[in-house]
């Protein structure tokens, strides 16, 4: 394990740990569908604000979304329950990373939890001028946060892959 400090240099790390992030919401009638649901695209939105922040966490400088894998969404948030996300690095390249954002809704009536969705998202180190900069890494500690590095390398394959057909495609 590396010692570190809030200044730490990209040849050094820091734990996964110190980028979980946590917000939640209630979900209001301002965001419901006709059928009074949260709408998806608030969904996206708090799950983008969820990692944004998990990422800045780990960065410590501004970061910008540069992709999000598919969401699916499990089932319907109504009005009225609770919207936990959970979000954490999952590993960082050079100058990108890996947040995976877990979605749950919480019934305050009953207390019942239930995972609603999960997205991946890749975030980009960017200074004061918008040029991207390299990352400390992320030290997994956990078998859970080991296991989410180890996937991350393989999603991030067939992101570029992905990439590349793209942009073959212009």
């Amino acid at each position: 394990m590396l010692i570190y400090s809030a200044m730490s240099s990209p040849t050094t790390g820091r734990p996964v740990r110190d980028s979980a992030s946590e917000i939640s919401e209630m979900a209001l009638p301002t965001h419901a569908n006709p059928l009074g649901n949260l709408l998806g695209g608030r969904v996206m939105h708090l799950v983008d604000i969820a990692a944004a922040l998990a990422a800045m966490r780990h960065a410590r400088c501004s970061v910008v979304t540069a992709s999000i894998d598919h969401m699916n969404f499990l089932y319907p948030i109504h009005i009225g329950e609770l919207v936990l996300l959970k979000a954490s690095v999952n590993r960082v390249f050079t100058t990108s990373m890996e947040v995976g954002v877990k979605v749950l809704v919480e019934n305050l009536r009953t207390g019942a939890v239930r995972h609603t969705s999960s997205a991946y998202l890749t975030f980009v180190a960017i200074d004061e001028e918008g040029k991207k900069i390299a990352l400390p890494q992320a030290l997994p500690e956990t078998d859970e946060e080991i296991r989410r590095y180890q996937k991350a390398g393989e999603r991030r394959k067939i992101r570029l892959e992905m990439r590349q057909q793209a942009k073959g495609k212009e």
